[in-house]
């Protein structure tokens, strides 16, 4: 069910609608620098990214599937897109743009999104704890001396660091504003905590002049309202042949780190669903951002747990977020251009400090030595490369161990069967699939066995293919031995998909109804050739 979430459970209120529009405002402070930095990072103009970081925020806070959720132009994407804008120009990132957004839609129409539930909770672990590091490492590039960074998907490439006492200050502001975020709840829950470091923090310095890296140090912010503006590019087969890989990586990244940030807001939040809504809102959110000269983006777990950390908890304070960026741009740059990196970076030093799953430090001896490794792989590969791929990584090791731990349990107890005199009974346990065939063959003693043999599936599951064709080359082997198998509690499709050991079956009254995960293909034909 659409969870359009306008008004809280507890209803709207005056004080319910400050703290959503003061959470909108903290989010958008956060986000200037953020989209700033990511613009430099993909080689672009930066309202191009905070173009983005309005038009996909205002959009996914309208119709997307998780009310508190905050998106805009992201690192993750915009490490992609660099090589695309250095070798083509932007006008092809536009279209790349659209491009990624229609594919987004079509995966929600498709409701691929319901897949993320495939994701292992040790890889949400390592997800977490690499995207944690990754924004602290973010935050790093804002030591140095303004002019000099060169922007890389993680913020620390070249460029002077500061030294002696522009640091020290640097580093005293940053810790006065963490410390006020950590205090101010304690004392007061009027203005959201991170608002209150920055607005303090700022106020210090441009009262006493402080000379420490600001807002403006890294661009100028000021521009028009976004114009409707139609990509550039050649409508060819060849402009589409460019556009297309770099179209299904920026998806593929952008619905993965969307789809985790809601699970992880969920659970916050104590909401559900809504995977497949989400898949739809980014991409109508990208697919318009592509016509009005935006990079695109995704949901941000970071400025998403500023969010919600500030209370954040309806649709309305993604809008509020959107439109005080807007306004950041249209009418409020010089004002917003002082404010300090120090206080900015302060907030996303405490967002680092609440995202990362410290209690997986105390568990990884404590879990199977798989999860263990799970979570250090998933959140080492998210810090050196990037967050799909961590994933991927991470489903595929946890899918390979499942099933070798799966392989592993297939075994099978004997005894003299009560029905049949001097046939012997195989009582199966364990799943049956394509990694326990080889063991479950194993198992048997054809030569061995009396005349008669019955192999007993009640404490089984017979799962593919595979685990049929094993059951046929068992079969084949009796008959080749002149002796006679039957089996017992499988379910009808496996009568109905088994050829010759099909002819062997022993109905029973209490046979297992489940369905076999076979491909329509098989069922239609025969196993083998058998």
């Amino acid at each position: 069910m659409t969870d359009l979430r306008w008004m809280p459970d507890e209803g709207f209120s005056p004080q319910r609608l400050r703290i959503e529009l003061l959470s909108g405002l903290t989010v958008a402070l956060a986000l200037v620098p953020e989209a700033v930095a990511f613009a430099f990072v993909a080689g672009v103009h930066p309202l191009v990214g905070l173009y983005a970081a309005f038009l996909v925020g205002l959009i996914t806070a309208l119709i997307g599937g998780r009310p508190g959720m905050i998106s805009g132009a992201t690192g993750a994407l915009a490490v992609v897109m660099v090589s695309l804008v250095a070798t083509h120009g932007v006008e092809y990132l536009f279209a790349t743009v659209v491009l990624m957004g229609l594919l987004q839609v079509i995966a929600g129409v498709m409701q691929w999104g319901k897949f993320i539930r495939l994701v292992p909770h040790p890889v949400m672990l390592g997800f977490v704890n690499g995207l944690a590091i990754v924004i602290f490492l973010a935050q790093l590039g804002q030591f140095k001396v303004p002019g000099t960074m060169e922007n890389t998907g993680h913020g620390m490439g070249g460029g002077e660091w500061l030294s002696g006492q522009p640091l020290y200050l640097m580093l005293a502001l940053v810790a006065v504003t963490m410390a006020i975020i950590w205090v101010t709840p304690r004392i007061t829950r009027v203005i959201p905590a991170p608002l209150a470091g920055i607005g303090i923090v700022a106020a210090v310095v441009i009262g006493f002049g402080l000379e420490v890296p600001r807002v403006g140090d890294l661009a100028s912010i000021q521009g028009g309202l976004p114009s409707l503006h139609i990509p550039v590019v050649p409508l060819t087969w060849e402009t589409f042949e460019i556009i297309l890989p770099y179209a299904v990586i920026l998806a593929a990244i952008g619905l993965i780190e969307s789809l985790l940030t809601l699970n992880l807001v969920g659970d916050i939040t104590n909401q559900r669903g809504g995977a497949s809504q989400e898949c739809i809102a980014q991409g109508v959110a990208n697919t318009v951002t592509g016509f009005f000269g935006g990079m695109g983006g995704c949901a941000m777990i970071g400025q998403s747990m500023i969010n919600v950390k500030s209370g954040g908890r309806t649709r309305v304070a993604g809008i509020a977020a959107a439109v005080f960026l807007l306004l950041f741009i249209l009418v409020g740059a010089p004002v917003i251009e002082l404010i300090p990196l120090a206080a900015l970076v302060g907030v996303m030093f405490m967002v680092v400090i609440g995202t990362f799953a410290w209690n997986s430090l105390t568990i990884l001896r404590k879990v199977p030595f798989t999860d263990a490794f799970v979570i250090l792989l998933v959140t080492v590969v998210t810090v050196m490369e990037d967050l799909a791929v961590a994933v991927v990584v991470g489903v595929i090791v946890s899918a390979l161990a499942y099933a070798w731990n799966n392989a592993r349990r297939i075994h099978a107890t004997t005894r003299q069967s009560n029905t049949e005199e001097g046939a012997k009974v195989y009582e199966i346990h364990g799943p049956l699939f394509f990694g326990s065939t080889d063991g479950f063959v194993e198992l048997f003693d054809v030569a061995g066995d009396p005349e008669t043999v019955i192999v007993d599936f009640a404490e089984s599951r017979v799962v593919d293919q595979s685990a049929l064709q094993a059951i046929e080359a068992i079969a084949e082997k009796y008959e080749a031995a002149g002796k006679t198998v039957m089996l017992r509690h499988l379910s009808r499709d496996c009568h109905r998909l088994l050829n010759k050991a099909g002819q062997l079956m022993v109905d029973s009254d209490d046979d297992p109804d489940y369905e076999l995960a076979v491909d329509y293909s098989v069922r239609t034909g025969s196993l083998g050739g058998h």
